[in-house]
């Protein structure tokens, strides 16, 4: 956090579950990766149109690239950014990936019950209100993949260190969901889960108005 902010809220995303979270239009989201080596999936909806969301097919297509920096936009499905990135201390992101959900435990795993982001996702926008019918595709936060000489993927262990995080700037009223990714049978979160934590910052001139 910089000194000119001041945080308004906290909260802590246990392992293996999901938070969500309104952003106000000039307000700064962190998400911070408390132990390290920890995935996030994040999603990001219009709190005025939930209709409208950040959409990782759309950003590739606005941003003409597969990586994230700060400056970049998270465009949404009207190709329009809801939200900055705008400090980043990892600079290791995928916006390619879908949630883990039930089937891939049950089809990759064999595992009936393992929990997953899908799920975790949907049960924190419940909070606000939002049931959508298919959860976007998110924004995997701190994961680390790279394409080999066949380009084909590989998943290696997020860069991450205790306290690493994002900061993404509001450019409108959001509402926000994160899980902590549930995937500890893979490298992802290098085999084990461990919690996030998000914090809503405000300009210090803000509570001078």
């Amino acid at each position: 956090m910089r000194a000119d902010e001041r945080i308004i809220e906290e909260i802590t995303v246990p392992p293996y579950e999901g938070r969500s979270a309104r952003i106000r239009k000039g307000q700064t989201l962190y998400i911070i990766d408390v132990e390290g080596k920890q995935v996030g999936d994040f999603v990001c909806f219009n709190a005025d149109d939930p209709e409208e969301h950040v959409s990782p097919v759309h950003m590739r297509s606005s941003l003409s690239s597969i990586r994230l920096k700060p400056g970049d936009g998270l465009y949404s499905n009207r190709r329009r950014p809801l939200m900055q990135l705008t400090r980043d201390t990892v600079g290791k992101h995928d916006f390619f990936f879908p949630a883990c959900d039930y089937y891939r435990y049950k089809v990759d795993f064999g595992l009936e019950e393992h929990p997953n982001c899908h799920d975790n996702l949907q049960k924190a926008l419940r909070q606000y209100g939002l049931e959508p019918r298919e959860i976007p595709d998110p924004i995997n936060w701190f994961m680390n993949n790279a394409l080999d000489e066949n380009l084909d993927y590989v998943i290696e262990e997020p860069l991450s260190r205790p306290g690493d995080y994002v900061a993404l700037l509001a450019l409108t009223d959001c509402i926000v969901a994160l899980s902590a990714c549930s995937q500890d049978l893979a490298p992802v979160n290098a085999y084990q889960v461990t919690p996030l934590r998000m914090q809503i910052t405000e300009p210090v001139s803000r509570q001078l108005l």
